[in-house]
């Protein structure tokens, strides 16, 4: 006899979601059946305390369609998820950003995306996109301006416009406190916008915070990755050197060094995460590119702990019970000991947008580095790496987000 599985008591259901660890385990029982998403709601408070790995957003070549990859538990979620095909520049609080073109305003501008709100064959949530005033900084018309060999790749030149994006909030939960960071070309300097707050960006003078001391810096150019830690971003450049400042209306006069650099080499790409409260880890990734055979290979990686009494960074050997995930997204820190499937003292890496070179190679660039060992793992099985290395679109971290 058929079991009505929408009809189990409602004591029975809240017994269920207590038991369940992970925002993926949640978001297949609020899926099941109305009554089940209604018990999920009013359990949504132990959903807040969820901090899981992030899972992999990867193109399925069909049009805007994307498919979520479990690395934790090897699974292929089947749902498909509807964003457009276009270059990602980020991945934060369970969104994603994207530059294009818009055609009709003619301007570029940019686009906040929320996957789990357009899930295929189900209703589209409301504010599951959200478009930000036109990014007009001085020297845009220039850039947009550089002829193409056809009207694709100027297309995928504008979308390439913004190297990197994050946000400080969730769009949805927490509006209020949500500002938009990103990095734009062609000098890699940073922008920001409070949403619903503003209606143009804020673009930081590079040319702040130029010395200290006797020390020539570069300047706030030249930037890869920014974090928000606590009441102050801070953002690093391809000089290692770090820059801090907060979000106000006079903010491009608030820009400080924070500390300086520990190298510059073109063919390393960096990352920022907080750690804990307070301490800042830097990732370095040594990339090699390989023309001839037509690849990019991650070498090694490096750890550095901003000291902020001593105004330096501290390399590190070990990462104890954490994991990392970097790549286009903001890069995020897990626990490793709170998910069995987790290893600790690795960063999981994904192939990423790299300007050394301009080089551009398909997504074969991913893995997982033991940071003790210094050496590497395969993180996935055949069918997903199959899957990974036939999208024209790179794969991206996301962390898993549900509004009920």
């Amino acid at each position: 006899m058929d079991r009505d599985w929408s009809n189990l008591p409602k004591n029975l259901l809240d017994s269920v979601v207590e038991r369940l660890l992970l925002p993926s385990d949640y978001m297949r029982f609020s899926l099941v059946c109305m009554s089940w998403y209604s018990v999920a709601k009013d359990n949504k408070s132990k959903l807040s305390m969820m901090t899981p790995p992030p899972m992999l957003l990867i193109y399925t070549g069909e049009e805007d369609l994307w498919k979520l990859y479990n690395a934790m538990d090897n699974k292929i979620f089947d749902l498909q998820l509807r964003v457009p095909n276009k270059r990602l520049c980020g991945s934060s609080k369970g969104w994603l950003i994207f530059a294009d073109w818009n055609f009709v305003d003619k301007n570029l501008g940019v686009t906040l995306v929320n996957p789990f709100f357009r899930v295929k064959g189900r209703r589209e949530k409301e504010n599951s996109v959200i478009r930000l005033p036109p990014l007009t900084p001085p020297g845009w018309r220039k850039w947009v301006r550089v002829r193409r060999r056809n009207r694709d790749d100027w297309v995928e030149r504008c979308q390439n416009y913004v190297l990197k994006a994050t946000l400080s909030a969730d769009p949805a939960s927490n509006a209020n406190d949500c500002i938009v960071v990103v990095i734009y070309e062609e000098r890699l300097r940073l922008a920001f916008i409070r949403l619903g707050k503003e209606t143009t960006w804020t673009y930081i003078d590079e040319r702040v915070g130029t010395s200290v001391s006797s020390t020539v810096i570069d300047g706030c150019r030249g930037i890869e990755e920014v974090a928000r830690v606590e009441d102050k971003f801070y953002a690093v450049n391809y000089s290692s050197e770090l820059y801090s400042f907060k979000v106000t209306p006079q903010s491009s006069s608030d820009v400080k060094l924070a500390v300086c650099g520990v190298e510059q080499n073109v063919f390393v790409k960096r990352y920022l995460v907080e750690a804990k409260e307070k301490v800042i880890l830097m990732i370095q990734r040594y990339i090699k590119f390989d023309r001839e055979v037509g690849r990019r290979v991650t070498r090694k990686f490096r750890i550095f702990e901003l000291n902020l009494d001593e105004r330096e960074w501290i390399e590190k050997h070990s990462l104890g019970d954490v994991a990392l995930f970097v790549g286009d997204n903001s890069s995020v820190l897990v626990l490793a000991s709170n998910f069995p499937a987790c290893q600790s003292n690795c960063i999981y890496f994904n192939h990423d947008r790299c300007r050394a070179g301009q080089f551009e190679f398909p997504p074969h660039d991913f893995g997982v580095y033991n940071v003790v060992s210094q050496s590497f793992l395969d993180p996935y099985p055949t069918h997903v790496k199959t899957m990974v290395e036939m999208t024209d679109r790179l794969p991206i971290w996301i962390m898993p987000t549900i509004q009920l």
